[in-house]
């Protein structure tokens, strides 16, 4: 776990040494390092277990950087799996795996999205405008980064389980949910979640107060409602 660190540190290390970190927004489970600094008074503390790390691109993508992305990872060690059933990209390596969103528009596409200023294709994710309206810059480690916001993550993850095929998938995606958007409650921040959730669409509103009725989250189900 900790050479899985390390490789994620000398990755951001050398997108910033490109100008690439001032274009993405790192979102999942690797916001969480940047989490735990600023969500420091609540006594929260991740651990994360996966090895995909997920870069959002937002769109019309304004990247004014150059860079060959694909041939910075290949330096560290890692090799391009093209995904010939449907042309994505991703970038694999032992410890870890990179990949490129963006998000969906209108009806959505199953092609992947080019991006040429850094050679990458991205995949079109729905929900993502959401993540990528609602951010904060955190620190880890000496890197500043930017992320959604811990409480548009917590959200984002409650709508996204409810679309989870994979019971495991959905479960661990509400239990990250339910600790971070109380660890935002307990550093005062409650209304930050309350004014993120008030602007979503009716339909979002009822797809996490859905979702959340089963669980133990009373304070949070009163909350929003």
């Amino acid at each position: 776990m900790e050479n899985r660190f390390e490789m994620f540190l000398e990755i951001l290390g050398k997108f910033h040494d490109c100008g690439l970190l001032d274009e993405l927004v790192l979102i999942g489970s690797w916001c969480m390092p940047f989490y735990k600094k600023l969500l420091s008074g609540s006594g929260y503390s991740p651990t994360i277990r996966t090895r995909d790390v997920d870069f959002a691109i937002p769109q019309p993508a304004k990247i004014k950087s150059r860079a060959d992305v694909g041939a910075i990872l290949k330096d560290e060690g890692f090799v391009t799996d093209f995904r010939q059933e449907d042309g994505f990209v991703r970038y694999l390596h032992p410890e870890l795996i990179v990949e490129f969103l963006v998000p969906e528009k209108g009806r959505g596409t199953d092609r992947p999205v080019e991006i040429p200023s850094i050679g990458v294709n991205a995949q079109a994710l729905r929900y993502l405008n959401f993540l990528l309206e609602n951010t904060v810059i955190a620190e880890y480690e000496g890197v500043r980064m930017r992320v959604p916001h811990p409480a548009a993550y917590g959200l984002h993850k409650i709508i996204i389980s409810s679309r989870r095929k994979e019971d495991e998938k959905a479960d661990k995606d509400r239990r990250e949910a339910l600790e971070i958007l109380n660890a935002v409650m307990l550093c005062g921040e409650s209304f930050v979640i309350k004014k993120l959730f008030s602007e979503m669409p009716a339909p979002w509103q009822k797809k996490i107060q859905k979702t959340l009725e089963p669980l133990d989250a009373g304070d949070l189900v009163s909350f929003l409602s």
